[in-house]
């Protein structure tokens, strides 16, 4: 079996330089609130910062005769988070509240208790910068690499945006962590976005 040691294997088995972690969208389906389902305009665009998803599957430790076999057990799938460019008009901001809002409450402990009523879903898209994936015509868009899906997820928290004197030249962001019921990888190579 032969050995690859040198800076050209490395470079053979680095396919189009590698992918890059700017390279990506976030999409949302339609977010359920007290006054009907909402879409987010300009998400696409603002949404800065995001993650490929993390998930779990736990080790089951049954012991036999002084040993340790080990079987697998169950998934569970890690919160995800976003982080958010906030415009003057904070209309992210303003759907992510109303979204927690619809759930819990301000002033008191009431909120929509059926879970297909503020449940939602979204997709991580990560792009490919390979040139000959993007096409040289006006409405081509660039190919998606590889595409998840996340499944039944609502908001558990918005971050602070902090407020100072002392910030210049500075434009707010946020973060919205969800809770994630489950994802599953759901693009193929040649989708284009």
């Amino acid at each position: 079996m032969a050995t690859n040691k040198f800076i050209s294997d490395f470079k053979t088995s680095l396919k189009y330089g590698g992918a890059r972690p700017n390279l990506f969208e976030v999409t949302f389906g339609n977010i359920p609130t007290a006054a009907g389902t909402l879409s987010l305009d300009n998400f696409i665009m603002l949404c800065k910062a995001s993650n490929l998803p993390g998930s779990t599957v736990a080790s089951i430790d049954v012991p036999f005769r002084g040993r340790i076999f080990k079987v697998s057990g169950d998934r569970t799938f890690d919160p995800w988070s976003i982080t958010v460019i906030n415009d003057t008009d904070f209309a992210i901001r303003k759907v992510m509240e109303d979204w927690m809002q619809h759930i819990a409450q301000y002033k008191d402990a009431s909120g929509t208790t059926e879970p297909s009523t503020y449940m939602a879903n979204a997709t991580v898209s990560q792009l490919d910068r390979n040139l000959s994936t993007m096409g040289a015509t006006a409405g081509s868009g660039i190919k998606v690499a590889r595409e998840y899906t996340f499944q039944d997820i609502f908001p558990t928290s918005v971050s602070a945006i902090d407020l100072s004197a002392d910030s210049s030249n500075a434009i707010e962001e946020f973060t919205v962590e969800f809770q994630v019921n489950y994802w599953h990888p759901s693009g193929t190579g040649g989708k284009t976005n």
